[in-house]
């Protein structure tokens, strides 16, 4: 059955709200294909591990944070899938946006990624889709300055009911093409958390494809912005920041 299995997808957590949890992986499991979830748990201890027994389940617990990209690429060996999916425990959707997502990635050989429309809770947007950013365009929207021109950067300008080929886009719900996924060899994991979402959209340009937003359908998320809530993930995302603009000389 796992060479049929049309879409995969990896969840990372680290000490997740339980019933956040539960609704990210019921939405998942409602979609109408043959599907496999592989549940990667970075946290302390294994207490998740009895609580999503299934079928279409592959527990894997790491004893320590292996952090966001790392843990994500355990899978890519055993990945049979025609498409995956990069799913944040923080997400939730109805049974027919994968199936319209996979139906459009199919359409379009240029296309390695496609994401789609993402709202808050309250209905409004989340404009996730960014232009590859400047070290000053990271420090104005951390400090909340010059909002004109991060609104530019997040193609505000656009008619985001249309779809487009961002530059880069938010990694919490990422569908790729299972074999170019593979390609690229998932995350660079030198990024510990953040920054691994815009890095990854660099290496699909690397192999002369391209990243599909498509608001045909919808997603809510959470989107809880830890980084702006504390220290310590600060302090990653700088340390992030720090590596990408290394790699790539923005």
């Amino acid at each position: 059955m796992s060479e049929n299995i049309e879409i995969s997808a990896t969840i990372v957590v680290y000490n997740e709200d339980l019933e956040t949890l539960q609704k990210t992986i019921d939405c998942f499991l409602k979609t109408p294909l043959l599907k496999k979830l592989y549940l990667v748990d970075n946290s302390p201890t294994n207490k998740l591990k009895d609580n999503f027994k299934h079928s279409e389940i592959e527990y894997i617990f790491n004893e320590k944070n292996l952090g966001f990209g790392k843990a994500h690429n355990l899978v890519i060996s055993k990945l049979k899938s025609k498409c995956h999916l990069i799913l944040n425990p923080d997400v939730t959707f109805n049974p027919q946006v994968l199936p319209n997502l996979i139906n459009e990635i199919k359409k379009k050989e240029i296309v390695s990624m496609i994401s789609p429309k993402i709202i808050y809770p309250n209905g409004s947007i989340q404009y996730y889709c960014r232009k590859y950013p400047s070290f000053s365009e990271l420090i104005y929207r951390r400090l909340g300055l010059f909002k004109s021109k991060t609104h530019l950067n997040e193609y505000r300008n656009l008619d985001v009911s249309k779809s487009f080929y961002p530059e880069s886009m938010h990694g919490c719900f990422m569908l790729f093409k299972t074999q170019d996924f593979i390609k690229i060899k998932g995350f660079d994991e030198r990024y510990f958390l953040y920054m691994e979402d815009i890095d990854i959209c660099k290496k699909i340009d690397g192999i002369n494809k391209k990243k599909m937003y498509y608001p045909n359908v919808t997603i809510e998320h959470l989107h809880r912005r830890g980084s702006a809530q504390k220290i310590k993930l600060l302090f990653y995302h700088l340390l992030s920041a720090r590596k990408y603009f290394k790699k790539w000389k923005n």
